[in-house]
């Protein structure tokens, strides 16, 4: 598996989804993730961050709430939201950096 400081420095724009398997609202975004990635196909990466599987990440990126996501291009930190977002709203966001 790739490390988190690789994938971030990609030149693509790359969405990080930080989520927990017993959050309600973080299920809610399944299916809105999976229909930006049909969207926005290789224009960019959509990763999904188990916060439970991967706490020293999550602290180290202050992940306080779930769903928090982040959009990482060429290692920095572009966009920060937490909760639920609209694929529309993430599509937008994304399309900034590509």
């Amino acid at each position: 598996m790739e490390k988190f400081q690789d994938l971030i420095k990609s030149d693509k724009p790359v969405l990080i989804d930080f989520f927990a398997t017993w959050c309600g609202p973080c299920k809610m975004m399944h299916p809105v993730l999976e229909e930006l990635a049909e969207k926005v196909g290789e224009k960019a990466r959509i990763i999904k961050i188990d916060i439970d599987r991967n706490q020293e990440l999550s602290a180290v990126h202050n992940v306080r709430s779930v769903p928090t996501l982040m959009i990482f291009q060429k290692g920095e930190l572009k966009w920060r939201q937490s909760g639920v977002q609209s694929c529309q709203a993430l599509e937008e966001e994304l399309s900034k950096y590509y």
